[in-house]
């Protein structure tokens, strides 16, 4: 018998550190070569790492929502002679002299929702696992909406509400408390926005669009797209927009590295859309968009905020934005004060859109209005500039015809 330390890998982006979200395996175990071992959250997405050789499972480097450094033991194998030989690994003395060669064993790395050790029948977040645990709700019991029945938070306050709550409650007031230790995605949320905030002296500019004209032709454009064709919403016009407008602005279509004061300004534009999904806030990117028309666009936004949702988008599709849109729909509110992306060093919200009265021509009249909200970098772009991006997106989009020449 041998034995074999494997190391937490470098997962990219340059990341130090990682936190193992669920264990797919217990000491004891048998594993096969590329069988599942845990569940590894990065700055961008929940990835699987996979078992370098087969052998029985001698030790785990950790609990599960406990953080590794890169290079420290992620789980300690067991091996017979041969598989000892063949990795080279044959014992721990072996491996501690070594720990280059044990950080460079390949490791499959597969994207993949955020789990659980527990409940490991059915689909859910983290987040809704526990608050199942708390509620006493076993959630084999709960029906899932969602695709291959993974179970949302809806789903699980409907299942409450209709009487399917299997913990016991008094009548008397609640006085107890919870501590919710921040894990996964939301503990990523957390680093990067505090981070954000802290390093970026942001100032935001806020300025009402008519989009009258522009509601007309996107209805248009449905009315009459074709069976391949996705249906249009704003953000692909938007994002048409900016491609037109940006050359203008490059270093509002930049990222800039703060440690070493340098600016990188990009011809091309990469724009992120800012996501909402069960694990937290996730931003995919859609890149080159001064190549695509605007049913690309739209059918690319789709595709790869349909993969953030699911969980299943890789962390190439979540990294490399120069710019980012972020929209919160209908309940987007007057005006939002968004939070740059770092190391980009603008941010366009759109708020809610909605008819208001507009005096045309000495004359009240109904008009459809939107409200966008730019955030910026203060240290690169001063006020003027980033005035100036806003009025030229609302020209754009106030003269949807100029989007398209």
């Amino acid at each position: 018998m041998g034995a074999y330390s494997f190391k937490l890998p470098d997962l990219g982006e340059g990341i130090v550190e990682s936190e193992v979200t669920a264990w797919h395996v217990n000491v004891g175990d048998l594993v096969a070569e590329d069988d599942p071992l845990a569940d590894v959250q990065t700055d961008k997405a929940v990835v699987e790492v996979t078992a370098p050789v087969a052998g029985r499972i001698a030790a785990l480097g950790c609990e599960a929502g406990e953080v590794l450094a890169v290079g420290a033991e992620l789980v300690g194998f067991e091996l017979d002679g041969d598989t000892a030989e063949d990795c080279g690994s044959a014992a721990p003395a072996e491996a501690d002299k070594a720990p280059a060669q044990a950080e460079a064993q390949p490791v499959g790395v597969t994207p993949m929702p955020a789990s659980d050790p527990v409940f490991q029948q059915v689909l859910a977040s983290p987040s809704l696992r526990k608050r199942a645990r708390q509620e006493g709700v076993n959630l084999a019991d709960v029906p899932g909406s969602g695709p291959k029945g993974r179970i949302s938070h809806r789903d699980l306050e409907s299942f409450l509400a209709a009487g399917g709550e299997l913990a016991v409650r008094g009548s008397q007031l609640s006085t107890s408390t919870r501590e919710v230790k921040l894990s996964g995605m939301r503990r990523v949320i957390a680093r990067k926005m505090q981070q954000a905030k802290r390093n970026i002296p942001h100032y935001s500019y806020v300025e009402e669009v008519d989009v009258t004209e522009l509601e007309a032709l996107r209805v248009h454009l449905n009315d009459n797209r074709e069976s391949h064709q996705p249906k249009l919403t704003l953000l692909p016009f938007l994002s048409l927009a900016l491609v037109k407008v940006l050359p203008r602005f490059p270093h509002c279509n930049a990222r800039f590295n703060d440690e070493v004061e340098v600016l990188t300004e990009y011809d091309a534009v990469h724009i992120g859309v800012a996501t909402m999904t069960e694990a937290g806030l996730m931003v995919p990117v859609v890149k080159h968009c001064e190549r695509m028309d605007v049913w690309q666009l739209a059918q690319e936004v789709a595709r790869v905020s349909g993969l953030a949702r699911e969980g299943r988008a890789a962390p190439e599709e979540l990294s490399g934005s120069t710019i980012t849109i972020t929209s919160l729909g209908a309940i987007g509110g007057i005006a939002t004060t968004p939070v740059i992306n770092a190391p980009e060093t603008a941010i366009i919200g759109v708020n809610k859109m909605q008819e208001r009265p507009a005096i045309r021509d000495g004359q009240v009249v109904a008009r459809t209005m939107v409200n966008l909200s730019a955030s910026f970098d203060h240290r690169i772009v001063d006020g003027y500039d980033g005035a100036q991006l806003v009025q030229a997106l609302k020209s754009k989009m106030e003269n949807p015809g100029a989007i398209f020449v």
